[in-house]
Parts: structure tokens; C-alpha cells; sequence
């Protein structure tokens, strides 16, 4: 059978997990002007009465993610599965004060912070500087990755939306799910299906995200449009 239509045929035994940013929400400019289309909130409210979880993995905050998103009915896990980690927070203010001595608009998370470059008008120009505030960031002994146009300074624990997926999946006792994303974090939730009866691995691909994301996706979709149209398989 379809991988999608397995999951669609039992839906109390299975779960839809969504990135947020570039995946339900059209990538913005600026973080805040991003916003999930009344078509796709629909559909949510739709699946989410149909399956036993629907949950979002965001890099924003929960809080954040609920509100963008609109669908109150979801699960929502944020900053990439750090607020599900206790031994984030001790490096929370050193976190902070990097990020204010780094003399580049940040985007202050309560666990993490983000450097935004898809504004800068060079944007090679801005790569080298963020890449100096990257070697600051790890002389401190503090993590960081690299996603679509931003930098993330992260506490060194081993969350990630690998660990968060696998949590939501084991509190709801579920061995079937969807993961949908369009970036490099995603990359973790995808090997979380990996140990499950059923996974389906979708990306919602574009020129800037990783190329090994549309490689390990078993459905790719062009577009945060695109995979709203899915979601009316399942």
C-alpha cells in the first residue's frame, strides 16, 4: 500500500508532525511577518480531529509557533526540541550575552538565538560576518548550525527535533507517522522515523535548503501550497 494511504487508512494509530517556518508558512522576509494560510489552518483543524496527534517541531518558540499557526488543537514543541531539555537553560545567559555583543540583528529566543541574513544586501558579505560570530560562539563552547539564510547559537545538549519527534511519539504510544520540513533540523526528524513501523519523510524542498533533504524524503513537495494539497489525501 501507498505509504499515505497506510497512514490515512488507521489514522487513531498514527501521527502528522509539521516544521513550521517554510513548511506550513511561507518563508518571510522578516520572521514575524510570516503567516500559515487560512486554507492550510483548515485542513489542520480537519486532521486534527482525525488522528490520535498532530503536533508542530518549531525553531520558534511554542508559544510563538501556536500563535502563528492558529490551530489551538496542536501539539507544539519549540526552539527545535530545547524546551523539552532541562540542561538548556544553565546556558541561557551566556547565550545572551553573545548575542548582544555581537553587533548583528538578533532574533532572541529564550533558550537560543538566531542571526537572520536573508535582508542583507550582501549576503556573502554577511556570511563572513556571521561566520566570526560562529567561531566566538564555539570558543565558548556553545553549538551552532546553519539553516536557510540565519545562523543558530544553541546550548551544547543533545535536543533536536530527532529527540523531540521521538518524545511526542512515545508519549501517544505511536510507532506510524508523517514528518513534513524543508530544512536541516528536519534532517534530525527524519531519522527519528527511521525506528518506526511506518514513516513518511516529506520535504517541502527549495533552492535553499539542504539537497540531502529532497535525497532521504520519500514525497517532496515545491511549495508550503504544495503540501497543503497533500494534506487533503490524508
Amino acid at each position: 500500500m501507498d505509504p499515505l494511504a497506510a497512514l490515512a487508512a488507521a489514522p487513531d494509530a498514527a501521527a502528522l508532525v509539521f516544521d513550521v517556518d517554510g513548511t506550513l508558512a511561507p518563508i518571510a522576509p522578516r520572521p514575524e511577518d510570516a503567516r500559515v494560510p487560512d486554507a492550510t489552518r483548515a485542513e489542520l483543524r480537519r486532521l486534527a480531529a482525525r488522528y490520535r496527534l498532530v503536533a508542530c517541531v518549531s525553531g520558534r518558540t511554542a508559544d510563538d509557533a501556536r500563535a502563528l499557526v492558529g490551530v489551538p488543537e496542536l501539539v507544539y514543541v519549540g526552539e527545535h526540541g530545547l524546551e523539552l531539555d532541562p540542561a538548556a537553560v544553565a546556558w541561557r545567559e551566556r547565550i545572551r550575552r553573545l548575542a548582544a555583543r555581537a553587533g548583528w540583528p538578533v532574533e532572541q529566543k529564550p533558550l537560543s538565538a538566531a542571526f537572520h541574513y536573508r535582508t542583507a544586501p550582501d549576503r556573502d558579505a554577511a556570511r563572513r560576518t556571521l561566520e566570526r560570530i560562529e567561531a566566538e560562539a564555539r570558543a565558548q563552547g556553545l553549538r551552532t548550525r546553519w539553516g536557510r539564510l540565519v545562523l543558530e547559537v544553541l546550548p551544547p545538549v543533545e535536543a533536536s527535533k530527532r529527540t523531540a519527534v521521538l518524545h511526542l511519539l512515545e508519549g501517544a504510544g505511536l510507532r506510524r507517522a508523517l514528518y513534513a520540513g524543508d530544512d536541516a533540523t528536519d534532517l534530525d526528524a527524519f531519522a527519528a522515523l527511521d525506528e518506526l513501523e511506518l514513516g513518511v519523510r516529506v520535504a517541502v524542498a527549495s533552492a535553499e535548503g539542504p539537497a540531502e533533504l529532497r535525497a532521504r524524503a520519500d514525497v517532496v513537495c515545491d511549495s508550503p501550497a504544495a503540501l497543503a494539497a497533500l494534506l487533503e489525501k490524508l
